[in-house]
């Protein structure tokens, strides 16, 4: 059997290559820094046609790399995070430039500015139009804004490179493994937000999109804006240090981070550390991974309601096969509720009607076992075939643990923690579940949080939540929803929480997914109502989610009207 794509021999870019990828790439940085509006927004529709005469390849390689069968309902996990995704982000972004050569920014309506009771400001991004509200019904997005930015200022503080173009900057992006739309992503947020000239290095696991992304990039590859390398941690660590390079976007593990920034772990980092002085002295950005929890607000839950929500945390666990930076990893629940035995017992019966998965990231069983051996309490579910692992489900965790494994390190795999917080009184539970997660749970990326209706219509209640979704120190915050939707609708921008540091750098620094340019952003918060319909696309049994999610995405490179029975359609007989 051939060896899947993604675990194949690397491809490895000889040095006197890179050097000569970022030796054109320093010559063109000035020029590229200095193109008028007008031909950036032509280069961007170039590459926008190119990328979508490729798209179907991508989607069927990385369907094979990842074990599924490219030409089945399967398929639709990799249009959903590939093709919308990245459907979304180049038409919204090419907005963005045609309102800047317009208007001089990206334009928003300043009646969807509200003053929070913080005395912070948020701006309502989704929906942004009657055809994105009956496109994903129910679904709504803030950016909330660091407090003491000012509402009158936020348009002064859009699109900063547009009104105050650097001399030309070359910037290299490390690229994700796991999902097809971040490393293209990253790099078009580099070039077109940022207005610097690009090296992307993908990443072994998934360098079979390097061809792909040449031919999607062509026309910048030509001009001496962007190229593409390939090679492993070796290659990285070359280029990171290059002195061509000028600014870093990392998209991996803070253990890589750390090693980037302040060198091998020892006394020598520490006192690098201590002093603030990093080893490496360049711009960094970066996305991290996370501890993704998923907070379990007690309420009069009823047996449809227990279902619905079963299958929502399941598939926040089995989508990519768990290799989401913004897979469910702990499920937070509350002492006392007689709900909590149910649900978990409900998202193990889902997990046990989702076939197990192709484990196609490097290191995943050993990470499975580093993580599950040992345990009293351990849910195994599902017959993994070669090369698969099972769903697994750790309950009973002590929260009040300081060492507890699950709590400190993103397992990247199949597993599912479970710990109880708080008491069965809302109030309560939201007060401690934030604090818990906050202080307990390694991450700052995203965070999920479930609420029936009547308990959120409580005003006491309602209260409470507010505070919660104010203080819980995420980049971004789903109610009722994956928060993983961040990610996908292009309009909200997708990062860590601001809060973290160089030091403690949780789950990393900077933006992506920022196409109105915006300044000062505190988090997303993007919600849903408690059960939606027509069922969400990442629910393991929807039955038309490839038809789906390959119409959605040929509606969103032009926000077709046209096309939007179709996709109705497809999305009722889910």
């Amino acid at each position: 059997m051939q060896a899947p794509l993604s675990l194949q021999k690397s491809q490895v870019t000889p040095r006197a290559e890179l050097d000569r990828m970022l030796d054109r790439l320093r010559g063109s940085a000035h020029r590229f820094a200095r193109l008028g509006i007008a031909e950036r927004i032509g280069l961007l529709s170039s590459i926008t046609d190119r990328y979508f005469a490729q798209l179907d390849g991508m989607v069927q390689t990385a369907c094979l790399a990842k074990g599924l069968d490219p030409d089945s309902e399967d398929a639709g996990e990799e249009w959903l995070a590939h093709g919308l995704s990245i459907a979304r982000y180049l038409r919204l972004l090419k907005q963005s430039l045609v309102e800047i050569a317009e208007h001089g920014r990206p334009r928003f309506d300043a009646r969807r500015l509200r003053r929070r009771e913080n005395a912070g400001v948020a701006l309502k991004v989704y929906p942004g139009s009657t055809l994105e509200a009956l496109t994903f019904p129910g679904i709504a997005a803030e950016i909330y804004f660091q407090k003491g930015v000012d509402p009158e200022e936020l348009p002064e503080r859009q699109a900063q490179f547009y009104r105050s173009p650097h001399d030309g900057r070359v910037a290299l992006v490390l690229g994700a493994g796991n999902v097809a739309s971040i490393p293209p992503k990253d790099a078009l947020q580099k070039m077109f937000v940022e207005g610097a000239v690009t090296l992307l290095k993908v990443n072994p696991v998934n360098q079979y999109l390097g061809p792909f992304l040449e031919r999607a990039f062509a026309p910048a590859i030509e001009q001496g804006y962007f190229a593409v390398a390939y090679g492993d941690g070796e290659v990285g660590a070359y280029l990171t240090n290059h002195p061509a390079v000028e600014e870093v976007h990392i998209t991996g593990s803070d253990r890589t981070h750390d090693l980037i920034v302040w060198g091998p772990p020892g006394a020598e980092r520490d006192e690098r550390i201590a002093r603030n002085e990093p080893l490496l002295k360049k711009k960094i950005t970066s996305e991290l991974g996370n501890v993704s929890a998923v907070l379990v607000v007690p309420g009069p839950w009823s047996d449809a309601d227990f279902e619905y929500q079963a299958k929502n945390v399941a598939g926040m666990v089995t989508n990519n096969a768990s290799f989401n930076c913004n897979a469910a990893k702990l499920l937070v629940q509350a002492k006392g509720w007689s709900g909590s035995g149910r649900l978990l017992t409900a998202v193990e019966r889902e997990l046990s009607k989702t076939p197990t998965r192709l484990a196609y990231y490097p290191g995943a069983a050993d990470r499975f076992h580093r993580f599950t051996d040992g345990r009293s309490y351990l849910r195994a579910v599902g017959v993994p075939q070669p090369g698969e692992l099972p769903w697994a489900i750790v309950p009973h965790l002590d929260s009040e643990d300081p060492d507890e494994l699950l709590f400190r390190s993103e397992p990247w795999c199949s597993v599912l923690g479970e710990t109880e917080v708080g008491s069965d009184d809302p109030m309560e539970y939201l007060k401690k579940a934030t604090s818990f997660v906050n202080e307990r749970v390694w991450g700052s990326l995203n965070v999920g949080l479930l609420i029936h209706p009547e308990t959120a219509h409580d005003p006491a209640v309602a209260q409470a939540l507010d505070r919660a979704i104010e203080e819980l120190r995420y980049g971004t915050v789903g109610v009722n929803l994956w928060p993983a939707a961040a990610f996908i609708l292009g309009s909200t921008p997708w990062g860590a929480h601001p809060s973290s540091t160089p030091a403690d750098i949780q789950s990393g620094h900077g933006w992506s997914g920022n196409t109105l340019m915006l300044e000062g952003i505190e988090k997303t918060v993007v919600r849903a109502p408690f059960r939606m319909l027509p069922k969400p696309v990442w629910f393991a049994d929807h039955r038309t989610v490839g038809k789906l999610a390959r119409k959605v995405t040929l509606m969103e490179r032009d926000a077709s009207w046209r096309k939007l029975p179709a996709v109705a359609l497809a999305a009722v007989r889910g």
